[in-house]
C-alpha cells in the first residue's frame, strides 16, 4: 500500500472515530428527551441510520452483482460479498434495536407487523446469500451469488414501502414534508447518519481489502500446489 493511501485511510479512520464520538455526545447529551416515549426514543438515532445502511449495503451488492455478470471480473464479486456482509451487520442492528424501542411503546418485543416481518425476511435472504457462498463450489460461486444478489434485492423496496403498502403500526418517520422532529433532534440525526456512513465505508474498504488478500493468497497457494504436483 502506498504512503498516500495509508495516510488517506488513517485520516478517514480518525474522522470516523471523531464523528462517532460526536454522534454519541449528541444522542445522549444534546438531543432532548422525547416527551411521549421518553429516553427509549434515543434508540431512533441508531435504528434509522442502521436501516438506511443495511439497504445501502444490499444495494451495492445488487449493483456489484450486475457488474460481475456483465464484466466477469471477480473484484465485483468480492465487492458484492463484502457489502452483503456489512449489510447483514446493520440489518441485525435494526432487528435488535427495533424490539428494544418497541417494548415500552407497544408493550411487546415483537409483532408480525408488515415492516418488521419484511425486515426479518430480508435478513434471512442475505444470511442465505452468505451461506450459499460457503457451500457452492468455487468455480460456480460467483455466478450463483450474483444471481442471488440481484433477485434478493427485490425485498429491499418491499421492506421500505411495507408501511405504505399495508396497514401497519410502525411509525412513518419520513413523509413528503420531511421528518417531524425538533431542530436539535434533526441535527443529532444528521450527525449520526454522517458518522454511520463513514463507519460503513471504513468497514467496506477494510473488508474488500481483506477479501482481495484472501483471493491473492488462494491464487498463490494454487500456483505452489500446481508446481509441486507437476514435478
Amino acid at each position: 500500500m502506498s504512503a498516500s493511501k495509508r495516510v488517506f485511510e488513517m485520516t478517514l479512520e480518525i474522522i470516523t472515530f471523531l464523528a462517532m464520538f460526536a454522534a454519541l455526545y449528541a444522542i445522549f447529551l444534546y438531543a432532548p428527551v422525547e416527551q411521549t416515549m421518553g429516553i427509549v426514543q434515543k434508540i431512533f438515532y441508531i435504528h434509522l441510520p442502521a436501516a438506511f445502511l443495511a439497504f445501502l449495503g444490499f444495494f451495492i451488492t445488487f449493483i456489484a452483482s450486475i457488474l460481475y455478470l456483465y464484466k466477469r471480473d471477480l473484484k465485483w464479486d468480492a465487492a458484492a460479498f463484502c457489502s452483503a456482509e456489512i449489510g447483514v451487520i446493520f440489518c441485525t442492528i435494526v432487528l435488535i434495536t427495533g424490539p428494544i424501542w418497541a417494548k415500552p411503546i407497544w408493550n411487546v418485543w415483537w409483532t408480525w407487523d408488515p415492516r418488521l416481518t419484511t425486515t426479518l425476511i430480508l435478513w434471512f435472504v442475505y444470511i442465505a446469500y452468505l451461506m450459499l457462498r460457503g457451500v457452492v463450489k468455487e468455480h460456480q460461486r460467483a455466478n450463483f451469488s450474483a444471481v442471488f444478489g440481484i433477485i434478493g434485492f427485490v425485498n429491499v423496496p418491499i421492506t421500505f414501502l411495507a408501511i405504505r403498502l399495508w396497514r401497519s403500526i410502525h411509525p412513518v418517520l419520513i413523509t413528503s414534508r420531511g421528518i417531524n422532529i425538533s431542530t436539535p433532534m434533526k441535527h443529532t440525526l444528521a450527525l449520526t447518519f454522517l458518522a454511520f456512513c463513514l463507519l460503513f465505508f471504513c468497514l467496506l474498504k477494510s473488508r474488500i481489502r481483506l477479501e482481495k488478500m484472501r483471493m491473492d493468497t488462494g491464487m498463490l497457494s494454487a500456483l505452489v500446489e500446481e508446481k509441486f504436483y507437476s514435478k
